[in-house]
């Protein structure tokens, strides 16, 4: 229970004993009385990710006692931060922007030199300071403070000072292929928010379900399915932990589900065969139904990218696609000109879908595989490209993307994909691998980019993903426990992309502690 001690009065929750369940008051400790001196370590603080610059200082550190308080000004900027940390400490939220010996101070300061997301943790003279100059900054200040007195008890006397390499770290989700529970995304977001992860993608639409909720839209919806009250809950969650949730619909290909229920929208071959999941382009209806799913579903999420998927379709891995879909082909030629082909025509649609995501004021992304190189029509340049693969069809070594001006996230197969059944190829990824060989700059196999290409201005960030191409080889627990470690590792690597000082095996022992709450 959080305890709110404002303009004087202590407000804790209705007594039992009370009155029409009226709140019980009684006077706030003052400077006066006789506070208990925090004693805390002498070690550097330990959280995951590790913190990036420690400072220490002669005294003797800060830990609860039993007089420590969250002090904030609660004016909605920093109510969930005070409110969470105070949970998490079991010590009451005081209105203002004093504090006294023991106290934990949350501070913003909007003329701060301090990045959106950094954060100054002080422990001097027995108080706590966490200073940002925005809220999030504040609230990953909160996790390294949580996560210190897990481990050890408290932090030294000393200043951390800490901020993430990369602005976009994340997880990827494939809700399509697998349903997952509400309560099993929302887990997953509070170890996200624990591990300074800012982003959730989920990739809801698929050849073997669509799993939110529709109401224009019904049709399209797969039995199990999130429903919308259900995303809402998830949305505001993430919100709370600093989490922006990226939707997706992958188009045109990978759209078996939605097609399911509009036949007549299916690309079908020059034998009259539909090919999976790929809807047919050259059709004005079939922009319109996807555009009208995304317009729907940019009323629910309310971040500012929309992924348009763009990968996999199924026309371009005909050998030759002009022959194989003539329609396709008339089609092209019609638009572009005698020397238009089929896959001009898809670079038109993901640049029309995008207009689309651009109109409803969103940034789009899309698969690098969806961004075909020559042709009559370019790939527009808003746009950001989550990078995976340099051997699928239309993929391109990561190089051409990034002399091409565009911006990437790393989202490699070879280390971030966690694909159940291990079908074509894949494994497992191991935390123990992202930690030794992986960094944002490793896109494609096991080598980093040139560095004139690389840093953060050019590769963002990356996501560590879910594939459920074989659904059932899994449960969610057995999903959960399988990406634990490669989360952990990820994050750490976005956060910091350095080699870390921290063996592997000391480096799960940490994960392992601060899971159970053990203290070393």
């Amino acid at each position: 229970m959080v305890v709110l001690v404002a303009l004087g009065v202590v407000v804790f929750g209705p007594d039992p004993s009370a009155e029409n369940g009226e709140p019980v008051a009684s006077p706030p400790p003052t400077p006066e009385e006789p506070r208990v001196q925090p004693s805390g370590p002498q070690e550097a603080p330990r959280a995951i990710p590790a913190v990036r610059s420690w400072e220490p200082a002669d005294g003797s550190g800060w830990a609860v006692t039993p007089d420590t308080r969250v002090v904030a000004v609660l004016d909605g900027v920093l109510d969930d931060e005070a409110e969470r940390l105070a949970d998490e400490l079991s010590v009451p939220v005081v209105e203002g922007d004093e504090a006294l010996l023991g106290d934990v101070l949350l501070r913003v300061d909007p003329d701060s030199a301090l990045d959106r997301e950094e954060y100054t943790l002080t422990s001097r003279d027995g108080v706590l300071t966490i200073t940002g100059s925005h809220d999030a900054g504040v609230f990953y200040g909160t996790r390294t403070l949580v996560q210190s007195v897990q481990e050890l008890g408290g932090v030294a006397e000393g200043e951390v000072r800490d901020v993430p390499d990369r602005p976009q770290r994340g997880f990827m989700l494939d809700i399509a292929r697998k349903h997952f529970p509400a309560e099993w995304i929302e887990d997953r977001l509070r170890q996200m928010g624990d591990l300074k992860f800012n982003q959730l993608q989920l990739h809801f639409s698929d050849d073997q379900g669509f799993r939110i909720e529709s109401e224009e839209y019904p049709e399209v919806v797969s039995e199990e399915h999130l429903t919308k009250d259900e995303v809402r809950r998830i949305l505001a969650l993430a919100e709370s932990l600093h989490i922006t949730v990226i939707p997706e619909i992958d188009s045109p290909g990978h759209l078996g589900a939605v097609l399911n229920a509009y036949p007549d929208l299916r690309l079908l071959d020059r034998d009259g065969e539909p090919v999976r999941g790929a809807i047919d382009i050259s059709q004005e209806r079939a922009g319109e139904l996807i555009d009208g799913l995304t317009r729907e579903f940019a009323q629910l999420f309310p971040g500012p990218y929309w992924h348009l998927g763009g990968d996999e379709y199924g026309a371009l891995y005909y050998r030759d696609p002009q022959a194989s879909f003539p329609g396709l082909a008339a089609a092209a030629r019609e638009e572009f000109g005698s020397e238009g082909t089929v896959q001009d025509l898809a670079t038109r649609w993901l640049n029309d879908r995008a207009d689309t995501a651009r109109d409803l004021e969103r940034l789009p992304q899309v698969w690098n595989d969806g961004m075909h190189a020559g042709g009559a029509i370019q790939p527009d340049a808003e746009r950001e490209v989550t990078y995976w693969t340099g051997r699928e069809i239309g993929a391109r070594p990561p190089e051409e993307y990034l002399e091409g001006g565009w911006q990437l996230i790393n989202m490699s197969s070879e280390y971030l994909y966690y694909v159940l059944g291990e079908p074509v190829g894949f494994v497992y990824p191991t935390g123990e691998r992202i930690y030794e060989e992986w960094t944002p700059e490793v896109l494609r196999g096991s080598e980093p980019v040139d560095p004139a290409l690389g840093g953060p201005e050019n590769i963002l960030g990356g996501r560590f993903a879910v594939w459920c191409d074989l659904a059932d080889r899994q449960s969610v627990e057995e999903v959960a426990d399988g990406i634990r470690l490669p989360l952990h590792a990820t994050s750490q690597k976005l956060w910091n992309p350095d080699e870390p000082e921290l063996s592997w095996e000391e480096f799960t022992a940490l994960a392992d502690r601060l899971e159970a709450g053990v203290r070393t």
